[in-house]
């Protein structure tokens, strides 16, 4: 038998310790709770956590929605602050940028020259909001993106049966758990496993774009522009390039599938 010094016996010691200790620490990491330090909504089933989420949504009193949606084929851009009295924002077509504003019922629109056509005043309204008649076409049109729980209604729901996925996953920094449904065909939710279990993400069933939704009751200024920024003309709209109300698109309310309605029909 080699003997060996009684440094090297030391080292590889040392070693084994290191080497079990390390062991030990990842088996105990094999073994720890998931949901530990969470809200424990990811304990839930689907159908539960899609609740909960709603649930947080409906309660909430403003929310940052942003990203992308497919509507009658054409798609379209959305980025709005929302509360409960108003809205403030852009929603952006493939045709036109509108900046979108709404104070209790006053809705105000600025958009290109080009949207306003070729009537009299076009050349005027690039730069400034115009108070939109609650009568006009282009109210109801846009009054839905300003419309944080109407816009909501009609974005959260699922189509399918729900399931849960196993491994949580992230939205920015914060851990979620995520809800499919019909297989992921029919739309995924991500949900906070932190605090409130607000909704932070939706996959739109059909390929019909992806949102996130942010700033949960963080509050942000909501004022009428200045008056040397705002053109009214009463009842009257200025003549848009389309008859009915301008070429934006349509946040119209419609019956869906028997989960709400939603307004980017």
């Amino acid at each position: 038998m080699t003997a060996h010094p009684p440094a090297v016996r030391l080292r590889r010691a040392a070693f084994a310790g290191v080497l079990f200790a390390g062991l030990a620490v990842a088996g105990t990491g094999c073994g720890a709770d998931p949901d530990e330090g969470t809200n424990g909504v990811g304990k839930l089933s689907a159908d539960q956590i899609e609740d909960k989420a709603k649930a947080a949504a409906g309660a909430a009193d403003s929310v940052h929605l942003s990203g992308t949606l497919v509507s009658g084929g054409k798609s379209f851009s959305i980025d709005m602050r929302l509360k409960k009295d108003g809205g403030s924002g852009e929603v952006k077509s493939q045709e036109d940028t509108f900046q979108v504003l709404r104070v209790g019922e006053q809705l105000y629109l600025k958009a290109s020259t080009a949207f306003w056509g070729k009537s009299d005043s076009a050349g005027k309204l690039g730069d400034k909001y115009v108070k939109v008649p609650e009568g006009d076409p282009t109210y109801k049109q846009f009054r839905g993106f300003t419309d944080m729980h109407v816009l909501l209604d009609g974005l959260l729901g699922l189509d399918g049966k729900l399931a849960k996925e196993a491994d949580y996953t992230k939205v920015g920094q914060t851990r979620a758990v995520q809800v499919t449904a019909g297989k992921g065909k029919g739309g995924k939710l991500s949900v906070s496993l932190e605090g409130t279990p607000y909704p932070l993400r939706l996959e739109r069933a059909g390929g019909a774009g992806q949102v996130e939704l942010a700033e949960w009751g963080k509050a942000f200024p909501l004022e009428a522009p200045a008056q040397d920024q705002t053109v009214d003309y009463g009842t009257q709209m200025p003549t848009t390039k389309e008859s009915g109300g301008g070429s934006g698109p349509s946040p119209r309310p419609s019956k869906g599938t028997g989960q709400g309605s939603d307004p980017t029909k």
